[in-house]
């Protein structure tokens, strides 16, 4: 048996340990959407919750830099289409 790689942020950067790119990765993206499957309002719920522990992080790493809107990256893939 194959263990699977976790794709969780690796905080306070919110990148993929394994992907190395932002998260959420597209492998997290489609644990999540099958995770939520039956409940987009809770993945929605979720996502807006992790964007703003994602934006508390990374406002104290970069304290003298104005974040970029996350929406899209934290909730705005997980909208219904």
């Amino acid at each position: 048996m194959h263990d699977r790689p976790e794709h969780k942020p690796l905080r306070p950067s919110w990148r993929c340990p394994n992907c190395g790119i932002l998260w959420p990765c597209s492998a997290a993206k489609l644990r999540l959407l099958g995770q939520y499957r039956n409940d987009r309002p809770g993945l929605l719920a979720h996502m807006t919750k992790v964007q703003e522990e994602a934006e508390a992080d990374l406002a104290k790493l970069n304290p003298d830099t104005a974040l970029p809107d996350l929406t899209p990256r934290f909730v705005g893939w997980a909208e219904a289409r």
